[in-house]
């Protein structure tokens, strides 16, 4: 993973492109700072869709490469806090959880490790952003945004004593 930060990613997939596949549009070769957490899910995996394993295919992603961006995410993925709560509450707290453990977990799976360690003020946005994920539902924060707020500042300030960059 040495070398250009962030790094050029030719060809991504993801559900979220369905849509942009579907009608044709192929994206161009761009900077992808979740290059590094990919690979290490990919190799953890394991599963291909079609060729030899990931573990044969990608090196291992260093650790500190892996670490540095999840971190360098952060600002962007709060800039997506009133758009797409849910999903920004949770890849917050996997983050703090990667970089507590070493182990990438899934958003639910993440949230029940931070939970557990979360102040009890924080608990109920966090447990409903979960139960929502886990429901395959997006729910309506609106009424909620003081809240959502203070626990994504708590997170953040979590993930910053953890890896103080």
């Amino acid at each position: 993973m040495t070398g250009s930060h962030p790094p050029v990613c030719d060809f991504l997939y993801g559900e979220w492109l369905r849509d942009d596949f579907e009608a044709g549009v192929v994206p161009a070769p761009a900077p992808c700072p979740d290059l590094a957490p990919l690979i290490t899910m990919a190799r953890a995996g394991n599963a291909p869709l079609f060729g030899p394993p990931p573990v044969e295919v990608f090196d291992p992603v260093p650790e500190d490469d892996l670490r540095a961006a999840i971190v360098a995410g952060v600002p962007e993925l709060l800039d997506d806090l009133d758009g797409d709560t849910r999903n920004v509450l949770l890849t917050l707290a996997r983050i703090l959880s990667t970089l507590a453990t070493g182990e990438i977990r899934a958003k639910d799976a993440a949230a029940d490790w931070v939970l557990e360690r979360l102040p009890a003020i924080h608990r109920p946005v966090l447990a409903e952003a979960r139960a929502l994920y886990v429901a395959g539902e997006y729910g309506s924060w609106t009424e909620r945004r003081p809240e959502v707020r203070a626990l994504a500042r708590y997170l953040t300030a979590s993930v910053r004593e953890v890896y103080p960059s």
